[in-house]
């Protein structure tokens, strides 16, 4: 086992590791063990009582933040000429299409989000095997792949962020960061989870969230308890 930090230590002797928190409490206790020199992130980890490789059983979908994300995300628009425009209004960082496929191809991915047209994908599904393990592959499942290239820009730009649930049956997302109000955080916080529970597949048998844990980049996890979650 690796050996614990000074800083570590006086962490965890700040609250109980086997209690679980409300959620006002929970993000008090993050900022108060939260070191880094840096705005963290605020991650919320929830475990499903799902079994991800059936179809009927996957959790996937999209919330916009209440109140964003706290990070500048980068996007890059992958569309026609008629669309460049509109793109650009928008706000995206990045808008063309043959001359990025061809610097993706090089290896970059200095990028947050990527958003395309239907017309555009068969050229980038090419792109599968890089831009896939980094998730940056469209889908029109979040919103990526539209004719609305402007409206989508916006809604990322705005705060809006995709989950999906791991072959461990486990979600992560980042909801907000340290520098955060902690009633900012919350609602954050709550939206994800209520969108998490709305999402509940009707396959699904038993306890639907079985945890819920509240972290901050290299912090250690409190536990939340899942009913106080806002409806």
């Amino acid at each position: 086992m690796a050996k614990q930090s000074k800083k570590q230590k006086e962490a965890l002797a700040k609250y109980d590791l086997t209690k679980l928190y409300s959620f006002e409490e929970a993000v008090k206790i993050v900022k108060d063990i939260t070191y880094t020199k840096f705005d963290a992130s605020v991650d919320v980890d929830v475990r499903l009582g799902v079994d991800p490789r059936k179809a009927n059983q996957m959790v996937r979908g999209i919330v916009t933040l209440p109140h964003g994300t706290g990070k500048t995300k980068r996007v890059l628009v992958l569309c026609t000429p008629d669309k460049e425009e509109e793109a650009k209004a928008a706000g995206a960082d990045y808008v063309g299409l043959d001359e990025y496929l061809e610097k993706i191809k090089g290896g970059w991915t200095d990028i947050d989000v990527i958003i395309t047209m239907p017309s555009v994908m068969p050229k980038i599904g090419a792109l599968g095997k890089i831009l896939g393990p980094r998730g940056l592959m469209p889908n029109p499942k979040t919103g990526t792949v539209t004719m609305e290239v402007g409206k989508a820009v916006q809604e990322v730009k705005a705060g809006k962020i995709d989950f999906k649930v791991d072959k461990y049956g486990i979600i992560h997302t980042s909801v907000a960061r340290i520098s955060f109000e902690n009633d900012k955080i919350c609602d954050n916080a709550n939206e994800v989870l209520s969108t998490i529970l709305k999402l509940k597949p009707t396959a699904a048998k038993g306890t639907y969230m079985k945890s819920v844990t509240l972290s901050s980049t290299m912090s250690p996890g409190v536990k939340v308890d899942p009913k106080s979650i806002s409806k």
